[in-house]
């Protein structure tokens, strides 16, 4: 089976990093899709950095995606409309504690909320002269409306932790996804344990190799995906459509 590979959370506030996890992908021959966040944490605009900007158009030019990811990727964000916050206590814990570091934005709104993000998103990114080429959920939460949204709005492409989705055409596909998690020693080892171990998968599913500017700051992560990068050689994709 194929393997789509991403750089999650790319922003002005970790150049440094994107620019590390690029040049070990374009050692493989990878052209890893771009995971744009407008805004994050609220304090890194992306509309006022305009030499960021123009490298994630040459990006582009290059063939490499460009997804929506999220507009602040943090929960309890500034509200772009004035509404109240969905979900009960325990989904929003599970999302913002268990399966993130209270980044799992798009779990936290309505859906007038997540509509506006989404306009507001893809108005950022069209002003810095970038196309989009689907919408993925940071920390991959969202709650089920938000694939009739996104079907609304015409976006070819998501995904969250088991499938890959063209929610335009209704269709999905399961998959498997590589990743590390750092924010914990326990977490950072034992997803390293993970990844090892579930590779063989790939005979059965679709596999997604998705890389955090974080991955970057360790030397064992650095190793590990480097490795992901080598195992996957020759079985990537560059468009994340081709999988579903």
């Amino acid at each position: 089976m194929s393997v789509h590979v991403s750089i999650h959370d790319v922003s002005p506030a970790f150049r440094s990093e994107i620019e590390f996890a690029l040049e070990m992908s374009h050692a493989r021959g990878v052209k890893p899709a771009l995971l744009v966040v407008p805004n994050f944490h609220g304090e890194h605009p992306l509309e006022e950095d305009a030499s960021f900007c123009a490298r994630l158009r040459d990006l582009q030019a290059d063939g490499h995606e460009i997804f929506l990811h999220g507009f602040f990727h943090a929960a309890g964000a500034p509200r772009l409309r004035d509404d109240s916050r969905p979900g009960g206590t325990f989904s929003r814990f599970f999302a913002q504690r268990v399966v993130s570091g209270g980044e799992a934005e798009f779990s936290d709104v309505s859906a007038d909320e997540a509509r506006a993000r989404l306009t507001e998103g893809e108005r950022i990114l069209s002003k810095a002269g970038l196309h989009i080429d689907g919408f993925i959920p940071p920390a991959w939460s969202m709650p089920p409306w938000m694939l009739d949204i996104l079907a609304e709005r015409r976006i070819a492409y998501t995904e969250d932790h088991l499938y890959m989705y063209a929610p335009a055409a209704r269709r999905k596909k399961p998959s498997l996804v590589l990743n590390y998690a750092s924010r914990t020693p326990s977490r950072l080892f034992s997803s390293v344990a993970f990844c090892r171990l579930a590779k063989p998968a790939k005979a059965l599913v679709p596999a997604r190799i998705a890389i955090h500017p974080a991955d970057m700051r360790f030397r064992l992560l650095r190793h590990e995906v480097q490795h992901l990068l080598k195992w996957a050689e020759g079985d990537t994709v560059e468009r994340a459509t081709a999988l579903v």
